[in-house]
Order: C-alpha cells, then sequence, then structure tokens
C-alpha cells in the first residue's frame, strides 16, 4: 500500500471549498447559510479485529484500521459537501472531526463546520 492509501482531505472534484480556519485569504464571507455536517458509522471487520489485537501484542501501526478510518473521514467529509452544496454554500469554514464509539459495534465519525458563501475581496 502505498502514501496515497492514508491520505485524505479534498479533492479537485468539488466546488465547495473546505478549510479548517475562520476565513480564507483574499475572500469575503457574503453570507453565512449555518451548521453542516456528514455524518457515518463504520462497523468493525473481524478479521481486522483479530489482526489488530495480534498486532498490538507485538507493537505497530495497525494499517487495515488506519486505512479504514481514512476512507470513513473521507465519506464523512463527501457528505458534508453534499449538504453545503444542497444549501448553496460554496464554502465551508472551520471544518473539525469527530471521533466517538458507536455502541461497541462501530465508529462514528462526524465532519462538521460553518456553511458560507464567498467571493473575492
Amino acid at each position: 500500500m502505498g502514501i496515497e492509501d492514508y491520505g485524505g482531505g479534498q479533492t479537485d472534484r468539488s466546488d465547495v471549498l473546505i478549510v479548517t480556519t475562520n476565513d480564507v485569504p483574499g475572500f469575503q464571507v457574503t453570507q453565512v447559510i449555518g451548521e453542516v455536517f456528514g455524518l457515518t458509522v463504520r462497523s468493525r471487520h473481524l478479521g481486522s479485529q483479530i489482526g489488530a489485537g495480534l498486532k498490538s501484542m507485538i507493537g505497530g501501526e495497525l494499517k487495515g484500521l488506519t486505512k479504514t478510518l481514512v476512507q470513513t473521514r473521507n465519506q464523512a467529509m463527501e457528505r458534508l459537501v453534499e449538504q453545503a452544496q444542497a444549501r448553496g454554500a460554496n464554502a465551508v469554514l472551520m471544518m473539525r472531526f469527530d471521533v466517538t464509539e458507536a455502541a461497541d459495534v462501530g465508529t462514528e465519525v462526524c465532519a462538521y463546520g460553518t456553511a458560507v458563501v464567498i467571493s473575492r475581496s
């Protein structure tokens, strides 16, 4: 597996700019639409759990779980973008992730931020 299997973040395909900052240099916020989020819950695969248990005894990165978490975060971001677009935004400011355990059966990942319309200053 290459590094591309472990990367995430925004792709060039999106018409919505996602940033973790409060503003975008060279742009001004012309409309605040409000909070948007993308949510997904992934169950654990039995094979990866067994592999992770064995790996945790000898140490090292749990690559299967890392890759699954990256995929899960990317899916949450895709849903965030879909919601922002549906509400008329062209940017999401202050994007964050929240990750929690979901009743011991999986992992909940939520990408959230503030949907806005921005234009060049």
